[in-house]
C-alpha cells in the first residue's frame, strides 16, 4: 500500500515538474509540449489562393464598385478592405466602434467600461485592425448560383446622414449604409445600438432594382488572427479561437490549428444556433433572430488568418422587391448572466472546460454570495467556507485518518529500520499494525479525490468570469483577476501549505517525506503569478484545512 501511495505521489511531482517546465518553456516564446505551436505571425492579410467550390477565392484587384468577385457561393475573402473609404465611429455608454464603410465592416470596437489590465487610461479593444491585429466583423451577399457579383464586404457604402453618438437621454440609436447597385441588388444595413447593451441589431435589406429575379444569400463572418490575447499568462490558459452552437450538436470549439491543418470538425448546417468568436474574458458573435436555415464555415483566410461563417439563404428576390433579414451582432465581456438572456447557450462561450456542469450552479452561489456581502474578495472567501462546510464530514474523516497514521509513524519508522532488509515481512508487519491501530493508510487520499472535480471547478469559476476584472477586495489588492503586486497572497499560501505538510504524518519513506516538503514550493512558483482571486481562493481552503486538522489532531491528541 505504500508503495502506490509512493507512486502516486511520484506521478504527480513528476507531471507538476513537467507542466512548470512547460510554462517557462511558453514563457520565454518557446513552442509548448502539449500544444502545436502558433502558426507564424506574418502579414495579417496576405491571401491564401484557393479558388475551390465552397472555400475562399484568391482576392482580386477590386472594380469600380469595390466589389471583389468570388466563385459561386464562396464568401469573398477576409483581404483589407480598399484603402481610402470612410470611416465612422459610433459612440455609446458601453461601446465605440469603427465602421468602415467598405462593406460596413466593424474593424475596431472599445467596451468603454472595461479598463485595459496595463493601462487604465485605455479601454479594453476587441475589434480591431491595426499592424499587431486584425479582428473584423463582416457580412454581405454571394450569388446563389453563377449569377452576377452581389455588394459583398468589398463594396463601398455610404452613411446615411444621421447622428453617430447616443445623447444623454437617448435610448436608441440608428447608422445606416446603403451599397450602390451591384448586380442589381442594392445592401443597406442598419446598425441599432442600445444605452447599456453590447448587442448591436443589424438589419440586412436586400433591393432588387433589376429586371430579373436574384437569389442571394447573406453571409455573417468573424475573422481574426490566431494570435493570444494581448497580455494573456504564460502560467495558465484559455481557449481562444472560433466556437459555434446549435441545438443538436450544442457547444463547439475550433482550434485555429485544426483550421490551418483542413481538420476541422464541426456542425456544417442546421436552422438555429449562431457563431462566434472566443477569448478570455470576452467575446463576438453573430446571431439571427428567427430559425432560418444556416449554413456553419471555418476557414483559413490567409497567413495566420482565420474565419468562422454562417450563411443564410435569403430565397428568391423578385425584381423590384426588398427583402430584409435581421440579425445580432454581440461584442462584450463574459458576463454569463445575460449572454444567456442574449441567446440560448451564449453563455458557453464562458469556457469551464470539461467542469461546466459543477462550475455554473458555483458560479451561481459566488453571484449569490456576491450580491450579499457586496465584494468579489469576501464572496471569494464565503464560497469557500460554504464548500468546505458541505464538505466537513468528508474531511474530518480524512483528517482522522491522517492523524491516527500520524500516531503510528514512530512504530513505522522503528520497523522501516529493523526490517530494512526483510521487505516482505516489513509489510506483513506493517499491515498488522494498521488493523489493529484501525488505520487506512489511503483514507486520507480518498475523500480528498472526491472533492477535487469541486475544487478545480471553482478553481475555472475564478480564472473565467470577467466580474473578478479590476475587482478590489482589501487594501494592496486592487484587481482580483492581476497577480499580488507585492506577493503577499502567494507568500502566506506557500507558508499554509508548508504548515499542511507539517501537521500531516511524516512518510515512513525518507524521499517521499522530502518530496512532501519540496511540493508545496513548487506548486508556490506558479501561484506568484495567478490572479489574486485564485491564490485567495487556494488561501482560504488552506486555512480552513489547518484549522479543521489541527482541531482533529487535537482531539486525537497529537499537538502535544
Amino acid at each position: 500500500m505504500t508503495d502506490i501511495r509512493r507512486t502516486l505521489l511520484w506521478v504527480v511531482f513528476s507531471m507538476s515538474l513537467v507542466l512548470i517546465w512547460d510554462a517557462w518553456n511558453k514563457h520565454n516564446g518557446n513552442p509548448s509540449m502539449f500544444s502545436p505551436p502558433p502558426p507564424a505571425q506574418t502579414a495579417a492579410s496576405a491571401p491564401v489562393p484557393n479558388a475551390a467550390p465552397g472555400t475562399l477565392p484568391a482576392p482580386v484587384a477590386t472594380g469600380a464598385s469595390g466589389v471583389a468577385p468570388a466563385a459561386a457561393g464562396a464568401v469573398p475573402s477576409a483581404a483589407a478592405a480598399p484603402t481610402g473609404t470612410e470611416k465612422v465611429t459610433v459612440t455609446t455608454d458601453v461601446l465605440k466602434l469603427t465602421i468602415d464603410a467598405s462593406g460596413a465592416t466593424v474593424n475596431h470596437a472599445e467596451l468603454l467600461q472595461q479598463a485595459d489590465p496595463h493601462d487604465p487610461a485605455k479601454r479594453v479593444v476587441v475589434f480591431d485592425q491595426s499592424p499587431e491585429r486584425l479582428y473584423l466583423a463582416q457580412s454581405g451577399l454571394i450569388p446563389a448560383g453563377g449569377g452576377a457579383q452581389l455588394p459583398n464586404h468589398y463594396a463601398v457604402m455610404k452613411r446615411v446622414p444621421g447622428d453617430t453618438t447616443l445623447a444623454q437621454g437617448q435610448d436608441e440609436l440608428q447608422v445606416q449604409f446603403e451599397s450602390a447597385e451591384i448586380g442589381g441588388v442594392q445592401l443597406v444595413k442598419t446598425f441599432t445600438f442600445k444605452r447599456g447593451d453590447y448587442v448591436i441589431g443589424v438589419k440586412h435589406e436586400v433591393r432588387n432594382v433589376s429586371q430579373a429575379a436574384v437569389s442571394p444569400q447573406l453571409y455573417l463572418r468573424l475573422v481574426r488572427d490566431g494570435n493570444a490575447p494581448p497580455g494573456e499568462s504564460s502560467f495558465y490558459f484559455t481557449f481562444t479561437g472560433p466556437a459555434l452552437y446549435t441545438d443538436t450538436s450544442k457547444f463547439q470549439k475550433v482550434e485555429f490549428k485544426d483550421i490551418e491543418d483542413g481538420d476541422a470538425e464541426h456542425e456544417k448546417a442546421a436552422n438555429n444556433g449562431w457563431v462566434a468568436m472566443v477569448q478570455h474574458y470576452f467575446a463576438s458573435a453573430w446571431l439571427l433572430n428567427g430559425n432560418e436555415p444556416r449554413e456553419f464555415r471555418t476557414q483559413k483566410e490567409g497567413a495566420n488568418l482565420y474565419s468562422v461563417s454562417m450563411v443564410v439563404p435569403l430565397g428568391t428576390v423578385a425584381a423590384g422587391e426588398t427583402k430584409a433579414l435581421d440579425s445580432r451582432l454581440f461584442v462584450g465581456p463574459q458576463e454569463e448572466d445575460k449572454l444567456s438572456a442574449i441567446a440560448p447557450g451564449l453563455e458557453l462561450v464562458k469556457d469551464y472546460g470539461w467542469f461546466t456542469v459543477l462550475s455554473k450552479p458555483l458560479f451561481w452561489l459566488l453571484t449569490q454570495l456576491h450580491k450579499f456581502l457586496g465584494n468579489w474578495g469576501w464572496a471569494i472567501v464565503a464560497l469557500v467556507v460554504v464548500l468546505k462546510a458541505a464538505f466537513y464530514w468528508l474531511n474530518a474523516y480524512a483528517y482522522r485518518s491522517m492523524g491516527k497514521m500520524k500516531a503510528v509513524n514512530p512504530r513505522i519508522m522503528e520497523l522501516r529500520e529493523r526490517l530494512k532488509d526483510r521487505p516482505q515481512e516489513l509489510q506483513q508487519q506493517m499491515m498488522k499494525i494498521y488493523r489493529d491501530e484501525g488505520v487506512n493508510p489511503i483514507g486520507g487520499c480518498l475523500p480528498i479525490l472526491v472533492q477535487m472535480p469541486f475544487f478545480i471547478a471553482l478553481y475555472w469559476v475564478l480564472l473565467s468570469s470577467v466580474e473578478m476584472r479590476n475587482a478590489p477586495w482589501i487594501g494592496w489588492i486592487t484587481d482580483l483577476s492581476a497577480k499580488d503586486p507585492y506577493f503577499i497572497l502567494p507568500l502566506l499560501m506557500t507558508a499554509t501549505s508548508l504548515l499542511q505538510t507539517w501537521l500531516n504524518p511524516t512518510p515512513p519513506d525518507p524521499v517521499q517525506a522530502k518530496m512532501m516538503w519540496i511540493m508545496p514550493l513548487v506548486f508556490s512558483v506558479m501561484f506568484f503569478f495567478f490572479p489574486a482571486g485564485l491564490v485567495l481562493y487556494w488561501l482560504t481552503n488552506n486555512i480552513l484545512s489547518i484549522a479543521q486538522q489541527y482541531l482533529i489532531n487535537r482531539q486525537l491528541g497529537l499537538n502535544k
